[in-house]
């Protein structure tokens, strides 16, 4: 019998203007709308001499989270690992550099009319 590794995935999403970059076991649509599910956060274990500071600030923001709910228009990327990375916060504007625009989310005009040309 194989041991088949458990999925580890890369979740990079914005929020109140920083970039959350963190590894996850399970990654999903929800139950709510326009949600996706984070579930099974994982950060690397402390070896007592070498602390990062983003790391840490990520785990005491989800210390007892079980699962965590991002709109979907927040995500910029998921990514299915082999080895889980750094986990990181970052302001958006230095981290991106202009790269990340925000994924265009349609609402209808108060009217209800079809657009021009149609």
């Amino acid at each position: 019998m194989t041991d088949i590794p458990e999925p580890l995935f890369r979740v990079v999403f914005a929020n109140e203007d920083k970039l959350f970059e963190v590894y996850a076991r399970s990654v999903g649509q929800s139950g709510l709308f326009g949600f996706i599910e984070i579930e099974e956060l994982v950060f690397g274990e402390n070896s007592g001499m070498l602390v990062d500071p983003s790391e840490e600030k990520l785990k005491s923001e989800f210390k007892g989270v079980k699962r965590t709910y991002v709109p979907m228009h927040s995500v910029i990327r998921i990514d299915e690992v082999e080895e889980r990375g750094e986990a990181k916060v970052r302001d958006v504007d230095s981290a991106t550099a202009g790269n990340v625009r925000s994924f265009p989310v349609y609402t209808p005009s108060g009217g209800g009319q079809a657009p021009a040309g149609n």
